[in-house]
Formats: structure tokens, C-alpha cells, sequence
């Protein structure tokens, strides 16, 4: 019934959004100037009568006749001074990071430039980064108040995101927290210990260290893991329960695991393919990782981090412990546990799989 068209800045280049009322609903879409050209000239022979168009101080309007003639007025438009072109009505989102906000991490990591302006070729890497920190935002009152939040970054690599956690807590937030960083790579922990006494975050340390076996002296209120390979991300999700961790965020990479033991015979259109086995193995292993962390007390959410088209990798597992605070471990309702367990068990047994968290779970008495 109705098509509305406005030049919008998007990455840099000015695009045409076009907006169409069909029934109740609006429908979106972006095109470069020669096709909204092509579909406007389309509209106007075979849909529509009318056009109205608006600019500072003129408007204008062509009228088609039933035999395709068109006729074009305009009129110029007095007290419209304050008139804004649409294209700078496009509503910026408010980011936790801010634009014109300038952050030395980023600067030297060349996401922004020294007045805060985020490059054309990093946005995606920016608005992957306050993504994340909105998850956080969600949920941060569980936090506590009283004291220093306690961060841990399994396998945080050049730690992009744990030197943005540190600048959200203890600038943004104005909160007191302690972050440690871990990974197995010399050169990237010296570099990273560099960055964090250039920078003056006193609370932000890393460590050379493996996943499996870490052992923390602190209580620990939030395990981070970003792209953990494989199985390291189950020790870190298995080293988070058993600290009591308040959250969990753990974006999965490489679940190979499960890829390399399913069997099955009823559902074997899932595996006789390898692109479908693979992905299917990949939900498969975060889906069970999921429900076992119900097991264990926490309301797990599998969130998208960032949009497909950039990476396959792009779930975000969100683990919050159900009990809030305290050491001990949680009874988790006879029925909650026997439901997800039950869940998971038949499908280790239809797909004959044996995943590591199940296993490091089952043997310390978690799944009892």
C-alpha cells in the first residue's frame, strides 16, 4: 500500500533503504542508488500514481497518468530551516563502547582513531565487542556489589576482549574487579602484561597456563571462554562449575569431538553428508553442553554472538548459577536434573557418544 525511500549511511557508503507496508507489516531492504532507481521507475508505470519527495527547502511530487505520462511539480518550502536530511535520521545505536569515546586499547589495535571515531573496516569487530558486554549488561546485578568482581579469561589470546572487560568494569561500571588472563603462549602473555601496565590496569594480569588443571585462589564470579578449541572449552565450562562460578559465557570453537564419534543407524541422513554431519555434530556438542550445565544449577541460554555471515562460530553459551552467591554446591530439583540428564543421555546413546563434559562431570558426582 505504501513504499518509503531514504538514503541511509551504512559502513560508510550511502545506500536507499526501502521500506514497504504490505498489511500490517513493514519490509526492509537496502540497494544502491541504480537499483532503488530501476524499482522506483517500475513502481510508478505499473503500482503506483504517486510520488512525494522531500528535500531542504523544496518539495515535490510526479503524478503518472493510466498512459504512463508523468507530470512534475515542485514548490519551494518556507520555515523548514530546522528540516534534517533523512539520512542522518538514522537512529545510532547506544553502545556500551561509545562512539567518539576514545578507548587506547582499541586505538592501538586500530578499531578507532585518536578522536574515538570507529574505522569503516573495524565496525564489525566493534560491534562484535559491545555485543558481548551487552550480554553482560543483562544480567550484572547477579554480580556482587560488596567487593571486586573476579574474571577469568581462558585461552584469551591477544585478549581483545578481556582488555574491553576490564575498561567496561572499571571505567563504565565503576566497578572494582580482578581479571586474569590465560593462555599457553609466552609471547602473547609478555605482550599482554605489557599492554595492561601501559594502559595502568592495575587488576589486569596473564598467565602462562592450560585450561585443565588451572587452580584459582580467588572465588571466581565470571569464566570467560572465547573460542576455547575443542575440548578446552569443556574443562573451562567444567572448571566454572566446580568454582561455583556465578556466570559463564563461553563462545565454542572446533567441536570436533562428537564429529568423530557419531554413529547412528535410524538418523543417518545426518552423518552420511559431511557438511550436515559436522554442523549438526557442532550443535549437537553445545546443546548437551547446555542442558548438563542446567544439570549443575545454572539457567543456560544459547544466544547468537555475532550475525552467521560473518563466522559459523557465532553461538554464545550464557551460564548463570541459579543460587546467586555461596560456595556450596546447589541441589538442582530431582525432576530438573532427571529431565535434562534424561535428554542427554538418550541422545549419547541413539548417536553413541561419549563427550568429555559428561565424562568430567559423571566422575567428580555432578550428575548424581
Amino acid at each position: 500500500s505504501k513504499i518509503q525511500i531514504r538514503p541511509l549511511l551504512l559502513k560508510g557508503r550511502v545506500m536507499y533503504q526501502v521500506t514497504r507496508t504490505v498489511g500490517q507489516k513493514e519490509l526492509h531492504e537496502n540497494h544502491e542508488r541504480e537499483e532503488v532507481l530501476c524499482l522506483t521507475d517500475n513502481w510508478m508505470q505499473q503500482d503506483f500514481r504517486q510520488l512525494q519527495l522531500e528535500a531542504k527547502g523544496i518539495q515535490g511530487t510526479v503524478l503518472a497518468s493510466k498512459k504512463g505520462r508523468l507530470t512534475i511539480k515542485t514548490k519551494k518550502t518556507q520555515g523548514r530551516e530546522d528540516f534534517v536530511p533523512m539520512l542522518t535520521h538514522n537512529r545510532q545505536k547506544k553502545y556500551l563502547l561509545q562512539e567518539g569515546v576514545p578507548v587506547p586499547y582499541l586505538i592501538d589495535l586500530g578499531i578507532m582513531n585518536e578522536a574515538g571515531r570507529i574505522k569503516n573496516a573495524r565496525y564489525d569487530k566493534f560491534k562484535q565487542l559491545n555485543r558481548f558486554l551487552e550480554f553482560i549488561e543483562d544480567i550484572l546485578p547477579r554480580l556482587p556489589k560488596d567487593r571486586e568482581v573476579n574474571i577469568i579469561d581462558f585461552g584469551c589470546g591477544k585478549s581483545y576482549l578481556t582488555f574491553v572487560l576490564y575498561y567496561y568494569f572499571s571505567e563504565i561500571k565503576k566497578r572494582k574487579v580482578r581479571i586474569v588472563g590465560l593462555d599457553l603462549k609466552a609471547d602473547v602473555i609478555r605482550n599482554c602484561n605489557a599492554a595492561a601496565k601501559k594502559y595502568g590496569y592495575e587488576n589486569l594480569h596473564f598467565e602462562i597456563g592450560d585450561i585443565n588443571g588451572y587452580r584459582a585462589d580467588f572465588p571466581v564470579d565470571m569464566v570467560v571462554t572465547l573460542h576455547a578449541c575443542d575440548t578446552a572449552t569443556d574443562f573451562a565450562l567444567y572448571n566454572a562449575i566446580c568454582w561455583n562460578a556465578r556466570m559463564i559465557f563461553s563462545v565454542p570453537c572446533c567441536q570436533h569431538e562428537l564429529n568423530g564419534q557419531i554413529e547412528t543407524e535410524d538418523y543417518a541422513l545426518l552423518t552420511r553428508y559431511g557438511i550436515i554431519k559436522e554442523r549438526f555434530a557442532a550443535l549437537a556438542t553445545d546443546a548437551i553442553r547446555a542442558n548438563l550445565l542446567e544439570c549443575c544449577g545454572y539457567k543456560t541460554q544459547i544466544l547468537e554472538f555475532i550475525d552467521f555471515a560473518h563466522t559459523p562460530k557465532n553461538l554464545l553459551i550464557r551460564a548463570v548459577r541459579k543460587g546467586g552467591a555461596g560456595s556450596a554446591r546447589l541441589i538442582v530439583p530431582k525432576t530438573v536434573k532427571k529431565r535434562y540428564l534424561g535428554e542427554v543421555e538418550r541422545m549419547m546413546e541413539e548417536f553413541r557418544l561419549n563427550p568429555t563434559l559428561y565424562r568430567l562431570l559423571d566422575g567428580a558426582g555432578w550428575l548424581d
